[in-house]
């Protein structure tokens, strides 16, 4: 691995599968494949919206908002106010030149293109150095049982602001998804997995509920290295610790560790959970233990390289300290 670039798997979705994204794409050694999560995928206005992929190609574009970590820098949503002048529903926030890409998306579509095709080109066309893969070239949507009943994930996260209790999730479409070639190619060719700290539940299950996927990961040789989206009991952004909390599961670094438990090899958890270390070792996985928090770029590439050496160094905390 040292005498050549690394090939890194990414499975990443929402804000924190961006920013370890951001990391590992900015080592020069790295060759890195993100499989992004297109489960909250959804059809707004007409137009074929995809969230989490459009986070991370903007992201890797330099073109996101860093303020909400999410759409499109010096954005304006003029579209959108006409729309609410016409008595459309318009609590999905879609900006003007995020209307553009939907657009464009929505047109290939409709002319029959492969989705992994339009997303590998808009990630080119937009200047992105690494490769942009999807999980599944069919539909796959999650879905949110709450009190007044099921909901798409974009209703709960966005319309109602994740108030409501989760009481169930299930993953709309998976019994017929399938792998695409791209992502089976890149898990089976591949150096390092990483599992990026985004929810588990929403973010990166989708992913692994598309036929052939988990059982890729489980059969490739690369080892795989998750890290945790929660530090001491929260998330840094997101429902997860909400999400895990109201289905019975422990929302702290050991209930995602758990979560991993029969897929990863090793899990990177904060300084602040180094008590859970033990518990977490004894579920058979590797437990490092580092500061993950990432407030700036600075962050995000100390935490990329650190996870990259770790997989390469011996199976010992301390040798990666």
């Amino acid at each position: 691995m040292a005498d050549e670039r690394c090939k890194v798997v990414l499975l990443a979705g929402g804000v924190g599968g961006a920013k370890m994204a951001e990391g590992l794409d900015g080592l020069d050694d790295i060759d890195l494949a993100i499989i992004g999560n297109v489960a909250d995928d959804a059809e707004f206005h007409g137009l074929w919206v995809s969230p989490d992929i459009d986070t991370v190609t903007y992201t890797l574009a330099e073109r996101i908002d860093r303020k909400q970590g999410w759409g499109v820098a010096d954005e304006s949503h003029r579209a959108l106010s006409v729309l609410a002048e016409l008595g459309k529903d318009a609590w999905m926030s879609l900006g003007d030149r995020d209307f553009g890409l939907h657009i464009y998306r929505t047109e290939r579509i409709r002319n029959g293109d492969r989705r992994s095709e339009i997303a590998a080109d808009v990630a080119k066309a937009f200047g992105v150095k690494s490769r942009i893969l999807l999980p599944t070239d069919d539909i796959l949507q999650t879905q949110i049982k709450t009190d007044p009943g099921w909901m798409s994930f974009q209703e709960y996260f966005v319309r109602e602001a994740c108030r409501p209790d989760v009481q169930d999730i299930r993953f709309e479409g998976a019994e017929k998804a399938q792998a695409t070639p791209e992502a089976l190619a890149a898990i089976a060719e591949a150096d390092l997995i990483v599992i990026a700290p985004s929810n588990p539940l929403v973010s990166i299950a989708p992913i692994l509920s598309v036929i052939g996927m988990k059982q890729a990961l489980q059969a490739a040789a690369a080892p795989k290295i998750a890290v945790s989206p929660i530090i001491a009991g929260k998330v840094v952004k997101g429902p997860a610790d909400r999400m895990m909390a109201s289905l019975g599961l422990e929302a702290t670094a050991l209930g995602v560790a758990r979560h991993y438990a029969d897929l990863a090899d090793a899990i990177v958890i904060d300084r602040q959970d180094a008590a859970l270390e033990a518990s977490v070792e004894a579920l058979g996985l590797r437990c490092i233990v580092d500061d993950i928090l990432m407030k700036n770029r600075e962050d995000k590439l100390r935490l990329a390289r650190f996870v990259v050496d770790c997989a390469a160094l011996p199976a010992s905390r301390r040798a990666c300290a």
